[in-house]
């Protein structure tokens, strides 16, 4: 007898005298001895397994002499393997959360159904049609378990469509069943173990008892209706973020589940809830749902999200000087309030800063009284004080604290804030509404206060009663000082442009002999500019627009655009006085500045820039005005902005002609948008393709020339950056990494990973989407630096990759590149990642456009090189047409450093394990062999099954195997 031939009689042979693990169920169903096994402390195999084989064996198809395959026959031994199927779940009391969590969803499927059928359930009966008070109680307690279950597996990934299709055409059905059943007002029954042997005997031998109102197991009726409420809670709470309205629903739903625990206690046998879940879902719900007649019992938490929702701002500001008190709110979450209303005042919302003080002043209070430093934020609000923020501050601080029951130490904390603030400010006015307010005279003794007061006054030698706000820019008047130094030191500081007009006022007014813009070497312009602002005669006048300019500028690049656009704004109104030149340079810079700012606010969630400022970079792009001093890189973010927001249109047809030819950039973008326009149409159609690829060809071109040495010899010299092209390869990725829309990175990506294809000595090519659109020869090969090519191929991916890390395309070219340098672990980390961003990590099947034979292919020799040889076995599965001859190639090498037989439950494909059962036999390899047997074994690989179980047997190892894979190589 052959190997192979002891192999399948070694699988398949009879059951011996001790019942094997592969015909257990036959031993019980003979023995009758399933309620010994299950009353075993742990039985083997568990009760869900029992399930599990029991109905498997019951549905099996049989086939008839022709070898036609014919549906499971009606017989008396398949009625007493589903009934005692139905036994193990009535052992388990129906608990739905662990035959869920243990049945695949056909099981659990086929075991309710049949509950329905014992049930004498009429089959074909639509359940919303039936009066479930009419019914016996093990009849309509079939008909909930059914219906509860049937809205939780509507959420499983591994349905047939055939039963997903009956699952979206029963749910509304059975969430109208679910709310008719609290209507009941009777105990019902649960089929037990002697329940369902009385409904199999003779029905004569029955006597009706199954149907009487004390047969089964009880189930109270505040235990049914709590556990219903719960279901229908979850379902709702689901559907209610594509209908809001729906979490009042589930508001309701879960409000009455925490009244009916409540009432029967949260021990109950067949109330499987778990609370802290049910606690979070009522959170969550006083959230979404706002409810003015419920707020007074609402968390401080749940307020605050709903103030902050309605846009009910002061109201959010009582709830955090109340919680100063209470200190239940979390400090990070009162801090994450603080920023977003910052973000939202940043973008234009002027009303909002009034109320970030306010929040800002109630978390700086918080902070102190638990003894944490000021916050940077606060110093900042309060560079200008007013004597509407010194009163808010002091009801704050009168609110937040009890003297009566507050410790020394809160105190303590409260005093010194309040002395802090007092020596910070400048005007004695304010001082004086500190000092004289009654918490301040109540935490100070007499000689603490009279000795700051003292120091107030001898520090400022006269009070400034002016405390009207100045309306304009040249109305604020110059006070004198006597420390220069001191002065300088408050110009580097200083962002606010009123105050840094005022410091150099007094600077001139002491001195006529310095140069104030070379204060700090920080300070830097283009020089495009600074040939004209140092032109400036007047002395006052060029240190400001010097110092606006630069601190705007610098504010801007450390992306504080509020602080950017108030220096830029002061900046443009004293130059439009005396510059128009200047004034248009303000205007361009203010452009820019507004760009950087959108994009780096709502740009980021996607939302597109107000038509305003689109207008106004297309006013630029055309503007013609001669001497004015233009910076480059505006030109560049222009066009940037004008991609990223697909205004391709305009670039590709309304863009005029001067511009093309003077601007690179320009005429960069309007290529790359007419390729964009035209990918769609046929590849003959695709004429600026070409145009674009011969431009980036030249700018990767090097320039040659000729040099005679000392030895009289002529050398050829290549110039790294070619002249001949539009602009420098260095310009070129510099304009690439403000892009961010993906059709534009795809395109710039596959023409470079083209480019860098086209080498004669390339052995393997790198895969790109629309790579065919590009040419796939250059006259000149030896013109172009390939070297720089493939250095540009990597930093481009790198930028993509930090752009969206979950694009499966520049993933797959990521993994192409470190399988070309043979970095083959890296490698197989990128093609897997690929493969899980586009699959919900392998859950579902990988679209075979991402895992292409190629990179099938790859991955295979990735797994050859790196010794992992039963990888490279299973992969081979993965190809459209198995490549038997390299599975069994790499299953003869004995060096593998992968887990070598644990991989073997992956394996699907019957003639590679039949092979590695005759490879172990010929070593003597019993124990491995023995696991090959066992896989082999296994129903679902029953080459007699319909083609859908197999397809399910292989994407589900498919699945593990992958998953195995990234945890491996992630």
């Amino acid at each position: 007898m052959s190997a192979e031939a002891a192999d399948r009689e070694a699988a398949t042979s009879s059951r011996p005298c001790t019942p094997p693990q592969t015909c257990w169920f036959e031993f019980l169903l003979e023995e009758s001895l399933l309620e010994k096994h299950l009353r075993k402390p742990c039985p083997d195999p568990a009760p869900v397994q029992l399930i599990v084989q029991f109905l498997e064996q019951a549905s099996k198809p049989s086939v008839n002499e022709q070898n036609q395959v014919q549906p499971p026959p009606d017989n008396k031994r398949n009625r007493i393997l589903k009934l005692l199927a139905l036994k193990v779940a009535a052992h388990l009391k129906w608990d739905l959360d662990i035959l869920e969590k243990s049945l695949s969803v056909p099981v659990l499927n086929m075991l309710l159904n049949e509950l329905l059928c014992i049930s004498k359930v009429p089959p074909g009966t639509k359940h919303v049609d039936m009066d479930l008070a009419t019914l016996p109680p093990t009849t309509a307690m079939a008909i909930l378990l059914y219906n509860r279950c049937m809205n939780q597996m509507q959420q499983e990934k591994e349905l047939t469509e055939n039963i997903l299709k009956v699952l979206k055409e029963q749910a509304a059905d059975s969430i109208l069943v679910l709310e008719a059943a609290l209507k009941l007002n009777k105990d019902l029954y649960v089929h037990t173990m002697r329940t369902l042997d009385l409904l199999a005997m003779e029905p004569g031998m029955v006597n009706g008892e199954t149907e009487s109102s004390t047969a089964g197991l009880e189930i109270k009726t505040e235990e049914m209706q709590c556990q219903v409420c719960y279901d229908l809670g979850a379902v709702y709470f689901q559907q209610g973020s594509t209908n809001l309205a729906v979490y009042e629903n589930a508001r309701e739903k879960f409000f009455r589940t925490k009244e009916l625990i409540a009432e029967i206690g949260s021990l109950s046998l067949h109330c499987t809830i778990d609370e802290k879940r049910l606690a979070g879902y009522c959170q969550a719900c006083d959230v979404l749902v706002p409810s003015d007649s419920t707020s007074q019992q609402l968390t401080p938490y749940s307020q605050v999200h709903i103030y902050l929702r309605s846009g009910n701002y002061q109201e959010v500001v009582k709830v955090f000087i109340e919680d100063n008190l209470a200190f239940s709110l979390p400090v990070q979450f009162r801090q994450s309030v603080l920023r977003e209303l910052f973000q939202k005042a940043q973008l234009g919302n002027e009303a909002l800063d009034e109320i970030c003080f306010k929040i800002c002043a109630c978390n700086t209070v918080r902070d102190i009284l638990e003894g944490r430093t000021i916050s940077v934020q606060f110093n900042q609000l309060f560079l200008r004080p007013n004597k509407e923020k010194i009163d808010f501050l002091l009801e704050v601080c009168s609110r937040s604290i009890n003297l009566e029951k507050a410790s020394e130490s809160l105190k303590g904390n409260m005093a010194a804030f309040l002395k802090n603030v007092c020596l910070g400010l400048e005007d004695l006015q304010y001082v004086f509404m500190i000092s004289s307010h009654e918490l301040f005279i109540t935490l100070l003794k007499d000689e603490e206060r009279k000795l700051l007061v003292d120091q107030m006054r001898k520090r400022s030698p006269r009070v400034n009663l002016c405390i009207k706000p100045v309306t304009s820019f040249y109305d604020i008047p110059a006070s004198a000082s006597v420390n220069i130094g001191q002065l300088e030191h408050q110009l580097i500081l200083s962002v606010d442009p009123w105050r840094i007009r005022q410091i150099l006022i007094e600077l001139h007014g002491m001195t006529s002999e310095r140069q104030f813009w070379t204060v700090s070497n920080k300070w830097e312009i283009p020089t495009v500019y600074s040939t004209v602002i140092l032109g400036i005669k007047d002395n006052l006048t060029r240190d400001l627009v010097y110092i606006l300019m630069a601190k705007g500028l610098h504010c801007s690049t450390v992306k504080d655009f509020v602080h950017a656009k108030q220096l830029f704004a002061a900046c443009l109104e004293l130059v439009t006085e005396f510059s128009p030149k200047l004034r248009q340079v303000m205007l361009n810079e203010m452009l820019l500045l507004d760009i950087h700012t959108h994009e780096a606010g709502t740009g980021q969630s996607g939302e597109r820039p107000p038509s305003d400022l689109i207008s106004r970079v297309r006013g630029y792009l055309e503007m013609r005005l001669p001497d004015i001093p233009l910076r480059q890189v505006i030109a560049e973010e222009c066009v940037a902005f004008m991609l990223n927001w697909t205004e391709n249109e305009y670039l590709t047809l309304q863009v005029p002609t001067f511009l093309l030819q003077s601007n690179p950039y320009v005429k960069l973008g309007q290529l790359l948008a007419a390729t964009c326009r035209e990918l769609p149409g046929p590849k003959e159609s695709r004429r600026t393709a070409k145009d674009l690829w011969e431009v980036v060809v030249q700018i990767c071109s090097v320039s040659s020339q000729h040099k005679r040495g000392n030895d009289g010899r002529v050398s050829l010299i290549k110039q790294r950056e070619s002249t001949l092209g539009i602009m420098y390869r260095s310009e070129l990725l510099s304009f690439i990494k403000k892009l961010r829309e993906p059709l534009v990175l795809t395109i710039i990506l596959s023409l470079f990973v083209k480019l860098h294809n086209v080498r004669e000595d390339i052995v393997n090519d790198i895969t790109a989407e629309h790579i065919s659109i590009w040419p796939s020869s250059i006259p000149n090969l030896q013109s172009v630096d390939f070297e720089a090519v493939a250095i540009t191929v990597k930093e481009l991916v790198r930028y993509t990759l930090s752009i969206n890390p979950n694009n499966h395309s520049w993933l797959i070219i990521q993994a192409d590149i470190y399988f070309a340098t043979n970095q083959y672990s890296a490698a197989l980390h990128y093609y897997l990642q690929a493969g899980a961003v586009c699959s919900d990590f392998f859950n579902k099947a990988v679209p075979p456009d991402v895992y292409t034979d190629q990179v099938i292919k790859r991955m295979i020799k990735c797994c050859s090189l790196l010794n992992c040889h039963t990888q490279v076995a299973i992969l081979c599965q993965f190809l459209r047409e198995i490549d038997y001859k390299t599975a069994f190639k790499s299953l003869q090498e004995q060096n593998s450093h992968d887990a070598m037989d644990s991989y073997y439950d992956y394996i699907w494909d019957v003639t590679i394990l039949e092979y590695l059962t005759y490879l172990h036999h010929k070593r003597g390899e019993t124990d491995k062999r023995q696991i090959a047997i066992k896989a082999i074994g296994q129903t679902e690989l029953n080459a007699s099954n319909p083609e859908e179980v197999l397809q399910l047997a292989a994407q589900r190892r498919k699945k593990k195997f992958l998953q195995a894979m990234a945890k491996l190589y992630f």
